[in-house]
């Protein structure tokens, strides 16, 4: 019997934001329970420090440079007018036309995919990739109350309920009307928490005011990082750690409401539960707070290109492991396929490769090979012990020794002794992109700057700029 597929992304949830990883202070019993029951991984990447592209490789398998999103999007969403968007006069353009990915071939395996929550991809109105249920956000964020969604209708509605109630409930419909039916289901829960603002008024005031009782001596207290890092008053630093954990465990209530529909329909044991988020995101590391654009030049810090990863199986993921192998987004695309049992002929063009080996508990993932991510200009390898991130055209460049200085903070670039290292590394960097870049897509000649991606950027947009300018940089 193929497995049902149910998974959940967050948005802008660091790979440290989970009790069960580390972070006792903050509650999410439901995605500890998770992890008991199956694996948990511990150097799960993702393909860039930021939400869209992030998203495009996790769908098509496709590296930024291959599938043409490098920032998120800031606008080709909808088709409105300025006063609905905070992004002015918007157009609605489907980023990912022509690609492929694993949901189009579950769809034409027999399964019936289902989208409720973010998409972030472009189009947002128009259902794509296979899924034939769509609920999806209007925009890539928003407040949690007072936010616009196509609710699998092309018309934008208003909806005033706490948006991750709203998406879980739509999640849960689709449960009921497919998941006990004849043909297997895909659903993608896709969440905006735990992504800002974080308004108290719309947050569960329950929540909050159990955060109000606790310290958070698991987050660090630095000097705000030299790229624009982060200085907040003790206050502030409080307020924001408050409303970011409220978020985090309003949505493990959620989760919580999933399984407990999988129980209730007997489906739990045949549904293949993946959890991760789109990009991870630092709340004081490195004096930092945000995910890869949380500086210029943007970052690739492990916080921010790592992100929290669980799957369950019943009976095929091994209760209770955690994992260190070295995994990507890249890799889930030929992964699904596999667990699914759906041919894909393409998946040795895509740089991912299966980890479905490791998922029934055999050793795997990249041990010995790489884990590669971009954000436009800036390129990142990380191997077990050693991390290069190389920033074209100019730098700065950063070389770190992971096994000795795990946290990032002496960059051995310009070190004499690191000389071979430091040039292996950028071989294999430049070996690898030239591999499986598309050269009309190629995020390294690109002016991304972290502040958002408006239109194609390739000859598609006839032109116009694809990118927003940083300030004082063009």
């Amino acid at each position: 019997m193929r497995p049902n597929l149910l998974i959940i992304m967050t948005d802008d949830q660091g790979p440290w934001a989970m009790g069960c990883a580390g972070t006792p202070e903050l509650d999410t019993p439901t995605l500890d329970r998770i992890a008991a029951e199956g694996m948990r991984f511990s150097n799960f990447f993702c393909a860039s420090p930021v939400c869209s592209p992030a998203r495009a490789t996790f769908l098509t398998g496709r590296m930024p440079s291959a599938h043409g999103v490098h920032d998120w999007l800031k606008s080709g969403n909808i088709d409105v007018e300025d006063g609905v968007t905070w992004c002015g006069r918007d157009r609605p353009r489907e980023y990912l036309a022509g690609l492929k990915g694993f949901t189009d071939h579950l769809a034409a395996a027999g399964y019936i995919c289902g989208l409720s929550g973010k998409w972030h991809l472009g189009a947002s109105a128009t259902p794509q990739k296979g899924h034939e249920y769509w609920c999806a956000h209007s925009l890539g964020g928003d407040r949690y109350t007072g936010y616009f969604i196509f609710d699998d209708k092309p018309e934008m509605t208003r909806h005033e309920e706490y948006v991750t109630d709203l998406f879980t409930d739509r999640a849960l419909g689709f449960l009921d009307r497919h998941g006990t039916g004849d043909r297997p289901f895909c659903l993608s829960v896709h969440y905006t928490a735990p992504h800002a603002p974080w308004h108290r008024d719309e947050q569960p005031e329950q929540i909050w005011a159990e955060y109000e009782k606790r310290d958070f001596p698991s987050l660090p207290v630095l000097a705000p990082h030299p790229w624009n890092g982060w200085n907040p008053t003790p206050e502030q630093r409080r307020d924001t750690i408050e409303g970011y954990f409220t978020t985090i465990t309003a949505m493990d209530r959620n989760v919580a409401r999933l399984l407990a529909k999988l129980d209730q329909l007997g489906i739990a044991d045949n549904t293949l539960l993946l959890f991760t988020s789109d990009n991870g995101y630092s709340l004081g590391h490195h004096g930092i707070h945000g995910k890869g654009n949380g500086t210029f030049p943007v970052n690739m810090y492990e916080e921010a290109v790592k992100v929290p990863f669980l799957a369950r199986l019943p009976g095929t993921i091994p209760a209770g492991a955690v994992s260190g192998s070295l995994v990507s987004h890249y890799d889930i695309l030929p992964t699904i396929l596999e667990m699914a049992g759906v041919g894909q002929p393409e998946t040795e063009l895509l740089p991912g490769r299966s980890f479905a080996p490791l998922l029934r508990g055999a050793s795997g993932g990249h041990e010995a090979v790489v884990v590669c991510d971009e954000y436009g200009p800036v390129r990142m390898i990380r191997e077990r012990r050693w991390k290069y991130v190389h920033r074209y055209p100019f730098g700065p460049h950063e070389l770190y020794d992971l096994q000795q200085d795990p946290g990032e903070v002496s960059n051995r670039i310009d070190d004499p002794a690191c000389a071979a290292e430091r040039e292996r590394l950028r071989y294999g960097l430049e070996e690898w992109f030239c591999r499986y870049v598309d050269p009309a897509q190629d995020g390294s000649r690109l002016p991304v700057t972290g502040k958002g991606q408006i239109d194609f950027a390739d000859r598609r947009n006839r032109g116009r700029p694809a990118f927003e300018p940083f300030p004082g940089h063009g």
